[in-house]
């Protein structure tokens, strides 16, 4: 698999893409190393440049905030390791719901659905360099939830008719898991009056 073909072909035919995924073998070790790792680290970097080398000055004049670069890298660091974390939990609980909604339970295909449809939102998380901008990298994201869609339907066997039920409780709990990953995250960070 190449990276950068996988991320294009997922973006502009996922219906296709999501076919070759589910067909190919793969190992929790090759879905990480070879992709997830990766990608995730670009929005671990880009909120890293953005907030602690560019700043964040707001819609106003005035001096731009930073925050210090120790709590900044810890910050990212910590982001970072809980995505991966974060990942492999979305793929447990892919799989384990599977048969609730008439799905077929495999954890690898769980896996492969939980590692591939965050590419769009990992992508866009380079517009954290520009903090002014990062709401785009939210616009990007909700691409991601079509590639969950489907991805879940093709590679858990989920009836049509159950797919968008199923992606509902998946999102559901994606956004919690993400959640508590941006408020561990946030813990090391600084507040204004509060400093590291």
């Amino acid at each position: 698999m190449n990276l950068v073909d996988r991320v294009k072909k997922l973006l502009l035919a996922p219906a296709k893409e999501w076919a070759v995924i589910a067909a190919e073998p793969a190992t929790v070790a090759g879905l990480f190393t070879q992709y997830v790792m990766i990608l995730a680290a670009i929005p671990a970097v880009a909120t890293f440049i953005g907030f602690s080398i560019v700043g964040y000055s707001g819609l106003g004049p005035g001096p731009a905030y930073r925050i210090p670069m120790a709590a900044g890298i810890a910050g990212m660091v910590l982001n970072y390791a809980l995505t991966l974390v974060g990942v492999y939990v979305i793929a447990l609980v892919i799989d384990k719901l599977a048969p609730n909604f008439a799905g077929e339970q495999d954890f690898m295909q769980a896996l492969k659905v939980a590692a591939y449809f965050p590419t769009a939102s990992w992508l866009g998380g380079i517009f954290s360099i520009f903090p002014e901008l990062a709401v785009l990298g939210i616009l990007a994201s909700l691409y991601s939830l079509w590639l969950l869609y489907t991805g879940l339907g093709m590679l858990m066997k989920v009836p049509e008719d159950k797919s968008i039920a199923y992606t509902a409780v998946v999102v559901l709990v994606a956004v919690v898991i993400m959640f508590v990953i941006a408020v561990v995250a946030a813990l090391a960070m600084p507040a204004r009056t509060r400093g590291f």
